[in-house]
Formats: C-alpha cells, sequence, structure tokens
C-alpha cells in the first residue's frame, strides 16, 4: 500500500506472498456519499489471477498439513489485529461503502475479526466422525472379518472467494477464516466497489503469519479478472457471493470443470404478518421489516422486502411502517444522527429508482418515499430515499425481482393458505419472516415456507445456524460449523478389524 499524500491509498496485488504491481495499471473507488476518490484498487491480468491460483496450488501441500493449532493460533493473531485496527479499519469501510458509522463499526468490521475468531476454534472441531463396524463374508472382496471405518473431513484445495460488495469485511471473512481452518488456500476476489477493506484485511493475516501463497488477493474492475478466478485449472472450489444471475454463468463454469461451488445468492424475502398479532407484535414486524431501509440501504439479501400483510392488519401494518419512516434520517453516513446512507454507486441508484418507476406504472401505490432526497449535504452523492410500495400483487416486477435498496413491497392475503401460497409463489428462497400471536400457527407455516431460513417473530439470526437457500437463492450452506464442513471433502477410511 502506497499514500498519494491526500490520503488516498494505492494498493498492490498479494500473490504468493508479495505485493504485486498490476499489469492493468489501477482504477479508483469511489466514496458514494461524497463521490470522491477513497484510495485506488489493481486491475490484475488474466496472468496475474492464474499465477495466485497457482501460488494458492504451491502452498496447499504445506499448508493442508499444518496442525489445526498452529491454523487455530494465526487466525486468532488475525481477529487480534483486526480489533486493534479496528478504528482506521471503520473509517476505510464507511468511507468506501457508504454504510453508516455504526454499521461499519459493529456490523462490518467487529463481525468480520470475531469470524475469524470463531474459525480459529473451528481450526480445532473433529474432523473424524466413526461409523459402526459392518461384518463381511467371505466373498470375492476378501476375507469376513469385522471393518471399521471413519469418515474425515479433508480440505478440498484452491478456493475462490468472490466476495459482494455489501460488506467487504464479514462477507470475504465468512470465506476465508473458515476455508484456511478446514487447511484449504484462497484467492480472494472482493467486488470491484469496495477491495480496499479486504487488502487490510489481507495485511493483518500476513502480519499474523500466514505462510505465502495461502492467501492471495486479486482485483479488478472488469469481470474478466472474476472469470479467470472461477475459470483457472488450479482451482478446485468457488465460493460466491452475489446476484442470482452471475451465480449462474459461475455455475456453468464449475458444472463444466466439476468444481465444487457455495453459492449464496439473491433474496426476496417474505414477511408474513397474520392478523393475530398485538401491539407489541405488530411493531416487532415493523421495526423488522423497518431494517430493508435503514440498514445498509437495503443492500442486503436477507433484507423482508416483500410483506405479505393479512388484510385485517394491512392498513394499521402500512401506518405504522409509514411513521418508522418518518424518524429515518437520510444523510452523510458520518454524521451522528444519520440511519440511512447512500447505496453504492450511481449505476445502482438509478437502478433501484428506476423499479420504484416501474411500481407506479405497474399500478403499485406509492405510500412514501419514491423522489430522490433532499436537503442539506444530499446534492452529492448516491442516495435514495426510503420507498414503501402498497397495494401490489405479486405479478408486478417490483415483488418478484431483487431490488437491492430500500424499497419495501405489500401485498395484501385473506387467509393463511394464500399467504403460504404467495409466499412461496417466488424465484428466491433465502430467508423468509413470519409474524404471529399464535406461536403454533408460526412454526406450522414456517415448515412450509421454502426458504433456507425463517425468522419467527425476528429478523435476527443465531451464527451457528447454516445459512443458505432453497430455489435460485444459492447452493449450499455455511455460518457456524456448517462453513467448516462447506469448504471440505469427505473421505471414508475403512480397515478390518
Amino acid at each position: 500500500m502506497t499514500d498519494t499524500g491526500t490520503g488516498e491509498i494505492t494498493e498492490r496485488l498479494y500473490i504468493g506472498g508479495e505485493w504485486v504491481e498490476p499489469d492493468g495499471g489501477h482504477y479508483a473507488v469511489i466514496n458514494p456519499a461524497t463521490e470522491e476518490t477513497v484510495g485506488y484498487a489493481p486491475e490484475a491480468s488474466r496472468a496475474q489471477v492464474y499465477a495466485a491460483a497457482e501460488a494458492a496450488r504451491e502452498a496447499f501441500a504445506t499448508w493442508s498439513r499444518t496442525k489445526p493449532e498452529e491454523r487455530a493460533a494465526i487466525l486468532d493473531r488475525a481477529a487480534d489485529l483486526m480489533a486493534r485496527d479496528a478504528g482506521a479499519n471503520t473509517l476505510l469501510a464507511r468511507a468506501e461503502t457508504g454504510a453508516t458509522t455504526a454499521t461499519a463499526r459493529g456490523m462490518q468490521v467487529a463481525v468480520g475479526s470475531a469470524r475469524f475468531r470463531r474459525y480459529a476454534r473451528g481450526a480445532l472441531e473433529p474432523v473424524e466422525q466413526a461409523l459402526p463396524p459392518q461384518i463381511n463374508e467371505a466373498g470375492p472382496m476378501g476375507k469376513a472379518g469385522v471393518f471399521g471405518a471413519v469418515a474425515v473431513r479433508r480440505p478440498v484445495g484452491v478456493v475462490t472467494c468472490i466476495t459482494s460488495y455489501n460488506n467487504p469485511w464479514a462477507n470475504p471473512a465468512g470465506k476465508i477464516a473458515p476455508a484456511l481452518a478446514m487447511g484449504n488456500t484462497v484467492v480472494v476476489k472482493p467486488a470491484p466497489q469496495d477491495p480496499l477493506s479486504v487488502f487490510a484485511m489481507t495485511r493483518a493475516l500476513a502480519e499474523a503469519g500466514v505462510p505465502a501463497g495461502v492467501v492471495n488477493v486479486v482485483t479488478g474492475s472488469a469481470p474478466a479478472v472474476g472469470e479467470a478466478a472461477v475459470d483457472s485449472p488450479a482451482v478446485d472450489m468457488v465460493s460466491f457471493t452475489g446476484s442470482t444471475a452471475v451465480g449462474q454463468a459461475i455455475g456453468e463454469v464449475c458444472g463444466r470443470q466439476l468444481k465444487r461451488q457455495l453459492m449464496e445468492l439473491g433474496g426476496k424475502g417474505a414477511a408474513l404478518v397474520f392478523d393475530d398479532v398485538d401491539d407489541d407484535g405488530l411493531a416487532a414486524a415493523v421495526t423488522g421489516i423497518g431494517t430493508t431501509f435503514s440498514f445498509y440501504s437495503g443492500q442486503i439479501c436477507t433484507a423482508p422486502t416483500r410483506v405479505l400483510a393479512q388484510r385485517g392488519i394491512y392498513e394499521r401494518l402500512l401506518a405504522k411502517l409509514t411513521g418508522y419512516l418518518g424518524h429515518l434520517t437520510v444523510g452523510d453516513p458520518a454524521a451522528p444522527g444519520t440511519v440511512v446512507g447512500p447505496v453504492i454507486s450511481a449505476a445502482h441508484r438509478d437502478r433501484v429508482e428506476s423499479y420504484v418507476e416501474l411500481g407506479r406504472k405497474e399500478g403499485a401505490r406509492v405510500v412514501a418515499g419514491g423522489e430522490r432526497p433532499a436537503g442539506p449535504g444530499l446534492d452529492r452523492g448516491f442516495y435514495v430515499a426510503p420507498t414503501l410500495l402498497a397495494d401490489c400483487t405479486n405479478d408486478m416486477r417490483v415483488v418478484r425481482e431483487e431490488i437491492f435498496g430500500p424499497v419495501v413491497v405489500v401485498v395484501p392475503f385473506d387467509d393463511e393458505e394464500e399467504g403460504v401460497a404467495l409466499a412461496n409463489d417466488s424465484d428466491y428462497g433465502l430467508i423468509d419472516y413470519v409474524w404471529s400471536g399464535n406461536v403454533a400457527r408460526a412454526f406450522r407455516v414456517a415448515a412450509r415456507l421454502r426458504a433456507g431460513g425463517v425468522g419467527i417473530n425476528t429478523v435476527g439470526r443465531n451464527m451457528e445456524a447454516p445459512f443458505g437457500g432453497f430455489k435460485k437463492s444459492g447452493v449450499g450452506r455455511d455460518v457456524g460449523s456448517y462453513a467448516l464442513h462447506a469448504y471440505s471433502e469427505l473421505q471414508a477410511v475403512v480397515w478390518p478389524g
């Protein structure tokens, strides 16, 4: 890393334990709140991406045989170093993502550090599972005997980690840490919009003692860098977080080359709100749904963006959500009172606004928002007003497609059967939500939802629970010990007793 003297950062690629000048020069990383340059990220060539994968392949031979205690110690030290530099890391994350200070500090940097800490412990989890002995009679396979067996989790090999822009600390950490804990080596390809935080994470890993080639970082603003990180012959597995369309393209390459894959893709979370909720339950539903507006400007795949409200509570819910919006301050993410910052780029702002206009044309009623926010400091930056669209139907594109911004659509339903049918009538199935005053109903409905996760009367998550989606929301599961399973292969070991 070099500093231009203006505070702007100029990064280099990290390949085989060395900081390498990029073949393609650099591109600017833009602050979404100010439209100023935060720093410059390297443009890797295809050859450099392949070199990174080869470096990871060479390092795998040694890293995969290190003691779990050694891997755990390195991951633990890395977590310490990330926490040590939390102040600077928070400022960097806020600058390149537009997240508020609280989100950058608590949900990005702190979660990233915590995930390395979690998988330091994960490196020590048992990898063997004893299987019942089997009595075999004599035959073509050999003599009679009692055969023992264990199933052992082994590292996959070289893992390409392609991460999304909405959390440049937690998302990469959730891939790199469990992959390293299991003895894999990695090639990390961050999102082009905010890669600088990943370089800060990489420096912590290097200082913590990660051997050369175990972690490699390549970046670029063009799709060619990610394509090379996927199709390199040295790569055994691709772990991707991002849009369903890109995930499908990556899956095609992985399918042809028989690479393992872990895909965390889009979401259009259904939030079913039944009319048996009491006042406290309704308030909880409003607060939970409101996270779509307030948490990172709705740029989160788990957000409850598609509200299905039973008619008996429909108008009350709309009124409460409208009131909630009235308390949200849109503005500079560095300002103490800001709740809603900008979206990641001008292109994405235009995309979100085009969906709001599409909703109007489709017949949705704009209850709140719908116009570009105005006010002090909002004449620059990529701001979108939190928007509530009511009287929607399930055939509208704003209901069916992932908007990935601070936009909530509300669809009425009559009874439980219709509510479940509407929730499941989606290409997506990442996380759905149920708010009901009847616990038996809530669990009954949850069992029928085609989603990888269901929150009952909460948008909170248990970070040991498996995470992933049904349908076009992804392939595989991670988080907690499930991530260790995702970055490993099962090997059967059999012996005669």
